[in-house]
C-alpha cells in the first residue's frame, strides 16, 4: 500500500486538507463549528461502518441519511457556503486573472478622476475624525452590493466632502447605518450591513466596526469606519482591520484599491 503511494495522492490528501481547514475557518467565525464538528464526527462513524467494517445493514442505513444529509447541509449552510465560493471568486490572484483579459485603456485614462473622488473622502473622514463624529462608509469594488444598497434611502450623488459630513452629522436621519460609493458615486446611505462574528474582534472597537468587518468578509468592498469613541480611522479589508490610520495612508489604500 506504501510502495503504491504517488504524487497524486499527495496532492488529493493536501487538497481535502485545505478545504477541510478553509470549511472549519469559516463555521467558526459563523459560529456554527460545533455543527460542523458534529457533522466530520458523523461522516467519519459514516465511512468506518460501511468500508472498514462492512456492516450492511447499519451501512445502508447511514448511506440513506448522508445522501439526504447533503441536501440538509446545503439548506442549513446556504449563507456561509455562499460566502466561501464568493470568496474563492473574490481571491486576488483569482481576479488578478481575471483582470489579465480585460480591457486596461480605461482604467488607465481616469486617473485624475479617481483622485477627484478619492480627496473629499479622506478630507471627510479627517474632519469627522477630529469632531469625533462616527461613520461608516463602503466603497464597492468588483463585485456589486445591490443587496446592501437597496437596504438604505438612495442618493446617487456625487462624491463630496460637504455631502458625507452632513449625512454623519449626528443630528442627521441618516447618520444611523453605512454609506455606500459605487462606481464613484454616493449610492445610498444609511443602509444595513452584516455584522461580523469573528470572536478575534477587540472589545474596544464597536458595531460600527464589527459591520464593517463583516461586509469585507462577504465581499471584496473596503469600510472606513470613524470612531464615535476615539475619532480614530479603521479601513476593513479582506477580513482584516487596518488600525488608526492617517490621511497619508488612508489615501494611499483608497488609489491602490480603487484604481
Amino acid at each position: 500500500m506504501f510502495l503504491q503511494f504517488s504524487l497524486k495522492d499527495f496532492v488529493d490528501i493536501l487538497l481535502v486538507a485545505v478545504l477541510l481547514y478553509n470549511l472549519y475557518r469559516l463555521m467558526r467565525e459563523s459560529r456554527s463549528i460545533n455543527v460542523f464538528v458534529g457533522i466530520m464526527i458523523f461522516i467519519l462513524g459514516w465511512f468506518f461502518v460501511s468500508q472498514i467494517f462492512e456492516m450492511r445493514l447499519l451501512g445502508g442505513i447511514l448511506d440513506k441519511l448522508v445522501s439526504v444529509g447533503v441536501i440538509a447541509v446545503i439548506v442549513i449552510f446556504q449563507e456561509d457556503i455562499r460566502k466561501f465560493l464568493y470568496g474563492i471568486g473574490a481571491h486576488h490572484r483569482v481576479r488578478a486573472f481575471l483582470d489579465f483579459f480585460s480591457p486596461k485603456h480605461a482604467e488607465e485614462a481616469d486617473k485624475a478622476s479617481l483622485k477627484r473622488s478619492i480627496i473629499p473622502i479622506v478630507m471627510a473622514c479627517m474632519s469627522m475624525a477630529k469632531g469625533k463624529v462616527g461613520a461608516l462608509i463602503v466603497i464597492q469594488r468588483h463585485s456589486p452590493l445591490t443587496d446592501i444598497i437597496n437596504t438604505g434611502d438612495i442618493i446617487n450623488a456625487d462624491i463630496s466632502q460637504r455631502l458625507i459630513e452632513n449625512i454623519f452629522f449626528k443630528n442627521s436621519p441618516l447618520h444611523d447605518g453605512a454609506m455606500v460609493i459605487a462606481d464613484r458615486r454616493i449610492r445610498a446611505a444609511a443602509c444595513i450591513l452584516p455584522v461580523s462574528h469573528n470572536l478575534d474582534i477587540p472589545k474596544r472597537l464597536g458595531l460600527r466596526h464589527r459591520a464593517g468587518l463583516g461586509i469585507s468578509q462577504e465581499s471584496d468592498a473596503i469600510a472606513i469606519i470613524v470612531s464615535e469613541e476615539t475619532g480614530s480611522i479603521t479601513v476593513a479589508q479582506g477580513g482584516q482591520f487596518h488600525l488608526r490610520l492617517s490621511a497619508e495612508e488612508l489615501e494611499t489604500i483608497l488609489t491602490r484599491e480603487m484604481s
